[in-house]
């Protein structure tokens, strides 16, 4: 799916994202962003795909048992703006619940040059969880 986006290809471009961040392999993830891609993740700020791919492979070892949801929030030309949720617990088996949104900017070969996420974390018991 390549820019400029239609509703359909948008959705196409977040379901795609989902899917792949729930694989929780980094090798796989890092492919959809272009080698130069620059991000900002909480307050983490990284610059290019093997910077990405190191970033993913600490998280997934952090956060166990990781489970997405990402929904359109909006779109435009080659730009996306998503809206999400999900679950994982910590080494000591605190589960958490995180909200947040990301915008995501594009190339025309649909490679993503810059993505921008804002994440707050919310403790929660094994039992308060969602998504499963």
């Amino acid at each position: 799916m390549k820019p400029p986006f239609t509703r359909e290809t948008a959705i196409q471009k977040v379901q795609a994202a989902e899917d792949a961040w729930n694989s929780r392999d980094p090798a796989r993830v890092s492919l959809a962003y272009s080698q130069d891609t620059s991000w900002r993740n909480r307050s983490d700020f990284l610059n290019g795909r093997e910077e990405v791919r190191s970033f993913l492979q600490l998280k997934w070892k952090k956060e166990q048992d990781y489970r997405l949801k990402k929904t359109l929030w909006s779109f435009s030309e080659n730009r996306i703006s998503v809206k999400f949720i999900y679950e994982w617990r910590n080494n000591d088996g605190q589960w958490f619940r995180s909200y947040g949104n990301e915008q995501w900017e594009f190339e025309d070969n649909g490679l993503m040059r810059c993505r921008e996420a804002s994440i707050n974390d919310l403790p929660i018991s094994e039992s308060e969880r969602e998504l499963k």
